[in-house]
């Protein structure tokens, strides 16, 4: 007989800005319920989420860190010409908060999703080099936050633009169940109205990301859709509810997480008995 080998569980988690406390939620239950986690791919918030869960932060504390952040945390008033803010402090504050920040110190295979400015593809980081540069990079909101520059002389800027659920970036890294967690899934409550010039802008990206997900959501084994349409993009002070939100979801789908890792039926040796009976009657001789 054929030794089972449990399958690799990758998670795929989406952006959403403070809808992202929602991933929490889900981890939290997936901890509480023996559901292991072999690889996380995260965007934007995902990728601020996932990262630290990657780098081997407890859920508990995430959970914490979830309560207190706001927005100040993570960005500051810039002169440039390619955004409002810089987001600078958001690598300071992953460096002051994770335990390790390097890919390759990693206890959880982890790949955070940001977008070349300019060709407008996916860049993943993961495998080697700076944990905090990558998050900020998959966080960078064009207009907003000024596009990072990597190494290579990439713009970098959101993750979003191109796969605000990473679930081909999960299965790269090695993923046979992917998991993937959108808390986008009953559409965003921007700051704002599609009355407004930003509001018709932010309500278009919108719709071109959400048509681009649906794709994305193909390549997960299961889903997990956090009920948070009624928060909006910003509201950080919410985080209880995000959590809860989070939390309900993932209760919502352990039956079908446990089916996916369940092994396959055994197949019992039949006993003499069973085999005799089996066996085709002999005819019988002239």
């Amino acid at each position: 007989m054929k030794h089972w080998v449990r399958p690799r569980v990758g998670l795929a988690l989406s952006g959403g800005a403070a809808r992202g406390v929602a991933h929490v939620g889900v981890l939290k239950v997936l901890a509480e319920h023996g559901v292991p986690v072999d690889c996380v791919a995260g965007t934007s918030a995902g990728a601020l989420v996932g990262g630290a869960f990657a780098a081997g932060v407890p859920v508990a504390e995430i959970a914490e860190f979830s309560r207190t952040m706001r927005w100040r945390d993570f960005g500051r008033l810039t002169f440039s010409r390619l955004g409002v803010q810089s987001n600078a402090r958001m690598e300071e504050y992953v460096r002051a908060r994770f335990p390790v920040t390097r890919f390759e110190e990693l206890p959880i295979p982890f790949a955070a999703v940001a977008t070349d400015l300019h060709t407008g593809t996916a860049v993943v980081l993961r495998d080697k080099g700076d944990l905090a540069f990558a998050i900020r990079a998959s966080c960078a909101v064009p207009g907003w936050y000024v596009p990072v520059v990597d190494e290579r002389g990439r713009q970098l800027v959101d993750g979003g633009l191109v796969a605000n659920v990473p679930t081909v970036a999960a299965r790269a890294l090695g993923a046979d169940v992917v998991i993937a967690i959108d808390v986008n899934a009953e559409g965003a409550k921007f700051l704002g109205s599609s009355q407004s010039a930003i509001g018709v802008l932010l309500q278009s990206f919108l719709v071109v990301q959400r048509t681009a997900t649906a794709q994305q959501l193909r390549e997960a084994d299961c889903i997990i859709a956090p009920s948070v349409g009624h928060i909006r993009w910003d509201e950080m002070a919410r985080a209880d509810e995000l959590l809860a939100a989070g939390e309900q979801a993932a209760l919502e789908a352990l039956e079908q997480i446990k089916a996916l890792l369940a092994p396959p039926p055994t197949e019992v040796e039949p006993t003499w008995l069973q085999r005799l009976l089996r066996r085709p009657a002999q005819p019988r001789r002239a």
